[in-house]
């Protein structure tokens, strides 16, 4: 492509639109079509726009030289449903209970949010997309015109369309990387060095090829109607991808994702950018949905968290200050990492609240990649190198990264006392983000499914202080144990059961310095009357090897009546067998009380019962 100009903020914005030109007659003048072109699991490391050893990709390169490239544009979540979610509604997921993958059930959206495509629909643009949806929200499917294009319109029509490209989905790596190759290619710095990881490399680097020959045929349609010059195109990935450890977790590889948006010089007055420049301020998903509200000149609605990032209104001072991105992992199918990150200017900060628990821990959809399973084999035989094996070991409660010196995430800066005075205030700073949210994962998805999900907003506020008390309890693992010990003992005799829960979390972060709570944690397994915290409690006790798991934790499984929380002892059962601990389970599934798809899914690796088909509601 033509050299991308480097220009200022000051040179990218000389003003504000006329306000006249978004008033309400607006509605009548004529108005910008908006596409969204989507490649799924795609992260901005294999595009030679960003990365050296990525795909040449010349028709989203042609975009970019006549438009405006994002080198610092990040999805909130490393998986598809949870950042489709935020897309729509402009919200950060756990704010709204969108945060799980896949869903246990959909949240309702409050009366001040509603979906970008909703809004666009009433607006009088035809709204259209291909070839899948999978929100974790209650939606009004009627507000989409069809399941198709936008050849459906009334003549003169204004149309909004959103295209998911699956040609880089993590399904076709599943397809495509079976066997191995000798031929030199570049492998990531965590990833073990062999033909397998070679071939996924090489097999992902030509899918991204063919889709961007699929970009540009969409291209090429528009300019064949006419349409083009007409059309603003944002393209994208819908998060990171795919390549083990990347899709599902919070590392760069698994956030941050190429953004290009196309300028139409029927429209070009609407915007300040000059074509052809890269723009260093930061986007999140959450900006997305605003931004094209914003070109389309529909009001944006005070129930979303994002900000337009083009468009009318947006100042050359707020550009410049944008420096943020927070991500968030929950549940991914039927495992669940609870971790959040943020990244600020250079600096990555990943706050890991289960820190015992492991990136490799099983999951029956990404061991189906013949790179993960040969990750793993490496891993058993011993035969990895540090940096490669950490994907198989706990992990520090908090990780601290200079992304632009150290782009793979390799040298955890956490620890290191010149960066201390940088981790307190990421540390603190996350800690204000998530309970300004607030974050409802701090409560378990068992009580959300059970209490939030019909209102979740207003469960939300009725929670705040109590959100808040437990995201405290939960960073009590972050202080000296001997600064810590006090709190936890409190928690640990708190009338609320997440706090209990918590207390115990951090006992298992601690491990065994945290012995002198050994005799209260097994009184609370053996009899307090909240399953999870039961569980908690056995957990703690078996990462310190002061009690045998097993009875306590099958009696669990015997008497919850809840799905999720029996998924979730599952995986406590799952990290105690497959981590450093060595644990032995003898589970009867028909003596498991509360059976679903995310219960049997685990039981695959635990009992080797067949693989449950994912019922229709979760496609």
């Amino acid at each position: 492509m033509t050299a991308l100009k480097a220009i200022s903020f000051g040179r990218l914005l000389t003003g504000l639109l006329p306000l006249c030109c978004f008033a309400s007659g607006y509605a009548e003048a004529k108005r910008p079509n908006i596409v969204w072109l989507i490649s799924e699991d795609n992260s901005v490391h294999y595009s030679k726009l960003y990365f050296e050893t990525g795909a040449e990709m010349p028709n989203i390169e042609k975009l970019a030289d006549e438009g405006v490239l994002f080198n610092r544009a990040f999805s909130v979540a490393p998986v598809c449903s949870v950042a489709r979610s935020t897309l729509a509604t402009g919200n950060y997921p756990s704010r709204l209970g969108m945060q799980f993958h896949r869903r246990s059930k959909r949240a309702v959206l409050p009366a001040n949010v509603t979906p970008v495509f909703e809004l666009m629909h009433d607006a009088g643009y035809y709204t259209s997309y291909w070839t899948k949806n999978d929100f974790n929200f209650e939606a009004d499917m009627s507000k989409w015109d069809v399941d198709g294009d936008w050849s459906g319109r009334a003549e003169g029509q204004p149309f909004f369309h959103k295209h998911q490209f699956q040609i880089t989905h993590e399904s076709r790596l599943q397809e495509a990387n079976q066997g191995g190759t000798d031929d030199p290619e570049f492998v990531m710095p965590r990833h073990p060095d062999t033909p397998v990881f070679r071939q996924a490399q090489q097999a992902y680097i030509k899918l991204n090829a063919t889709m961007d020959q699929q970009v540009g045929e969409m291209v090429e349609r528009l300019r064949e109607e006419g349409a083009l010059e007409d059309t603003f195109i944002f393209y994208f990935g819908d998060h990171g991808g795919v390549l083990p450890g990347s899709k599902g977790y919070l590392f760069e590889t698994g956030l941050h994702v190429p953004f290009v948006v196309r300028i139409p010089e029927n429209f070009r007055h609407l915007v300040h950018q000059e074509s052809g420049t890269r723009h260093d301020g930061f986007i999140e998903f959450v900006d997305i949905g605003p931004t094209t509200l914003r070109l389309a000149g529909i009001p944006i609605p005070e129930g979303m968290d994002g900000k337009p990032f083009m468009g009318e209104g947006v100042a050359r001072e707020d550009l410049e200050s944008r420096d943020e991105a927070i991500g968030i992992s929950d549940r991914f199918d039927e495992q669940y990492n609870f971790v959040r990150s943020l990244r600020k200017g250079n600096l990555k900060y990943i706050r890991n609240y289960t820190p015992f628990s492991f990136n490799g821990l099983s999951n029956i959809y990404r061991y189906k990649m013949a790179a993960y399973r040969n990750w793993r084999h490496l891993h058993e035989a011993g035969k990895l190198t540090e940096l490669q094996d950490r994907f198989y070991a706990t992990r520090p409660p908090e990780e601290l990264y200079d992304v632009v010196k150290d782009p793979y995430e390799t040298i955890n800066l956490a620890a290191d006392p010149a960066y201390m005075e940088d981790l307190m205030a990421m540390r603190t700073l996350l800690a204000q983000r998530l309970k300004g949210m607030p974050d409802l994962s701090f409560i378990p998805e068992r009580d959300l499914v059970e209490e939030a999900v019909e209102a979740p907003v207003a469960f939300a506020q009725a929670n705040l202080e109590r959100i808040a008390g437990l995201i405290d309890t939960a960073d009590l693992s972050l202080l000296p144990y001997a600064e810590a010990r006090p709190g936890i003992q409190e928690a640990l005799a708190s009338n609320d059961p997440i706090q209990r829960y918590w207390a115990l979390v951090a006992c298992s972060t601690f491990e065994k310095e945290a012995g002198c709570f050994a005799e209260t944690a097994k009184k609370i397994a053996a009899s307090d009357p909240d399953l999870l915290v039961r569980a908690r409690a056995a957990e703690f006790l078996a990462i310190i090897r002061a009690q045998d798991p097993q009875p306590v934790l099958l009696d669990v499984l015997a008497k919850s009546e809840s799905i999720m929380e029996t998924t979730q002892v599952l995986n406590i059962i799952t990290l105690l067998q497959d981590g450093e601990w060595n644990y032995t389970f003898d589970i009867d599934p028909e003596k498991i009380r509360t059976r679903g798809y995310f219960v049997d899914r685990c039981l695959v690796h635990l009992c080797g019962i067949p693989l449950p088909p994912k019922p229709a509601h979760l496609n």
